[in-house]
């Protein structure tokens, strides 16, 4: 099956609602992908499905209107408490994109109530707008999904409320289980009757998925939707067949600035692997790139995510700087230019960031940035992803902006810590990377890469222990005279600066430690018992004088040093006669 358009949506052999092809007319989606010309004939006729197709084909219309159908066709009407479908997918992103979704749909079908539940909210909120409105329709994350379970004691009986449950769709369902979310995954299906519709839905197929396909669907059928002219002996292509794949080599920062600078016009993705790089290099892009919206987002951020993708998603031109929090399943209209900055730590991650452009039979371009010595990962992606690359040139100046980039941080000591936590994760990241045939730690240039990063003086970690790196220069200054641009900041840091050289001129007053005895001069517990049993004796009106008692103990310290060899046996004799004769004289 090839992922172009497989014909208009009265060719399908189930009748679709009026409500439905009216919306369908409405956005203009006047063709099927291939995904929904597959997997919305079973679902309807009750079939549970494990679809795996390309990124951008469309998958989520795929569900979005089989749930809707079966929902319309129930016998008995859902009540406001009562939720008849279920979909749960990895990130907050996906998951408002699919609300957003499924709310244009469903304004044809008021009967229907529809809930979002993500993280990055009030829980509270959640539950009170749950209790007041109901929800027929869930879309939700994991992590909050679970939680909700949960709230009995708020008076949220979520567990009584998916009795009713007719759907289940699992979107990203690999991504579920590679984000960690199997235990929440395991305790959510606990919930759920058997007697229901599931759905997977997948960019790729692991083993872990095959297991969860097993163990949650009822004789699923499955479907693969591959790119057009790829046999069917042959593996298939996992980037879209309208995707122009490309990279380049050296001066990572520069090249990419030149390339943002002729590309203003345009709206880009730019991928990097850590949310400190993120920080980072978006600060340094906004100084850099003039006249151009610049919008980071990375899964360390609480509150604002959701605005901030829902600003970006707006914009006709703009760089939204980001982790793989966005590699997956969103959908941003217009996007020209998915750009790694960093390679992924997987490869199948590769072909997940490249999928944020050429959605649904469009035209869209990537362009990753690779280090000289990880050319071999283009070889790499070809036979291991079916994904070749181009090598770009580009056309044009490119200038050094890392001075400038140091100037930020010498002028602002938020940046330079930013710089900082940014390479030590990078270089963490690295060392963890999956493909460590070809991203191994000790063949980085350390040296080198600092300067890409524009560091003033190399961080303290673990990593750079014992080196020396020759081909780094440390600026002369002190850093530590950097100060924040905030005066708060550098009020709070002026104050704790002074504690701690307040407390290098207090005189440290050294303690009068009793010496330790060596072990053998030591007098252990048992002995010291001891003591005290003969002396209790003594006071209970033992027989035995003060002064008798004195030659008894006498007599075992005698015994004790001959064990240890420090008298001799003549010594010992000689000394326990005499304890005797003075016995015997008292007696």
């Amino acid at each position: 099956m090839d992922s172009s358009t497989e014909g208009t949506w009265a060719t399908l052999p189930v009748k679709l609602t009026d409500g439905i092809l009216q919306t369908l007319h409405e956005v203009n989606f006047t063709h099927m992908t291939p995904v929904q010309s597959a997997c919305i004939p079973l679902f309807m006729s009750n079939k549970d499905v494990a679809a795996e197709a390309v990124t951008g084909s469309g998958k989520t219309l795929a569900f979005v209107i089989p749930i809707i159908e079966l929902l319309l066709r129930r016998e008995e009407k859902l009540k406001k408490m009562q939720v008849g479908a279920l979909v749960i997918t990895p990130t907050r992103e996906l998951a408002l994109q699919i609300s957003e979704v499924m709310a244009l749909f469903t304004q044809k079908f008021p009967q229907f109530t529809q809930i979002l539940l993500i993280g990055g909210t009030n829980p509270i909120d959640d539950v009170d707008k749950f209790k007041d409105k109901g929800a027929n329709i869930v879309i939700a994350t994991p992590g909050r999904l679970e939680d909700m379970f949960r709230r009995k004691a708020e008076g949220l009986d979520l567990a009584s409320a998916v009795k009713s449950l007719d759907v289940l769709v699992l979107d990203e369902a690999d991504r579920l289980l590679e984000m960690g979310f199997e235990a929440s995954l395991n305790t959510i299906l606990g919930h759920l009757p058997k007697q229901r519709r599931t759905g997977l839905f997948s960019a790729t197929q692991t083993q872990e998925l095959e297991k969860l396909v097993r163990a949650g669907l009822r004789n699923p059928v499955r479907i693969a939707v591959k790119e057009k002219g790829v046999e069917e002996s042959a593996v298939a292509q996992k980037t879209p067949s309208r995707l122009c794949n490309y990279y380049t080599v050296k001066n990572k920062f520069n090249n990419l600035v030149a390339f943002l600078r002729q590309h203003k016009l345009e709206k880009h993705l730019i991928f990097f692997s850590t949310c400190a790089c993120v920080e980072y290099y978006g600060r340094a892009l906004e100084t850099l790139v003039k006249k151009v919206t610049v919008h980071c987002i990375h899964g360390k951020m609480k509150h604002k995510r959701n605005k901030i993708f829902a600003d970006f998603r707006a914009l006709k031109n703009g760089i939204l700087v980001c982790t793989d929090v966005m590699a997956r399943g969103i959908d941003i209209p217009d996007v020209n230019w998915v750009l790694q900055y960093d390679p992924p730590s997987s490869a199948c991650a590769f072909v997940h960031r490249c999928g944020r452009t050429a959605r649904i039979g469009n035209q869209g371009n990537a362009l990753v940035f690779l280090l000289p010595m990880e050319e071999s990962y283009v070889n790499f992606l070809c036979i291991n992803q079916k994904c070749p690359l181009q090598k770009m040139v580009l056309t044009g100046e490119v200038v050094d902006v890392l001075p400038k980039v140091k100037a930020l941080a010498l002028a602002d000591r938020a940046m330079f810590d930013r710089g900082m936590r940014a390479f030590v994760s990078y270089v963490q990241a690295y060392a963890k990377h999956e493909c460590s045939l070809i991203f191994r730690l000790k063949d980085l240039n350390l040296a080198h890469l600092a300067r890409g990063f524009a560091l003033l003086r190399m961080p303290k970690m673990p990593e750079l222990k014992d080196k020396t790196f020759p081909g780094f220069t440390r600026t002369p200054m002190d850093t530590d005279t950097i100060r924040y641009k905030d005066k708060h900041r550098e009020k709070q840091r002026q104050k704790m600066l002074a504690e701690l050289k307040e407390k290098v001129k207090t005189p440290f007053v050294k303690r009068d430690y009793i010496k330790n005895k060596s072990w053998s001069k030591q007098t252990t517990k048992k002995e010291r018992r001891k003591k005290r049993s003969a002396k209790r004796k003594l006071e209970e009106g033992s027989d035995v004088e003060d002064e008798d008692m004195q030659e008894l103990l006498n007599d075992t310290r005698l015994l004790k040093r001959l064990k240890k060899g420090k008298i001799s046996e003549e010594d010992f004799e000689n000394g326990y006669r005499r304890t005797n004769l003075k016995l015997s004289a008292t007696t």
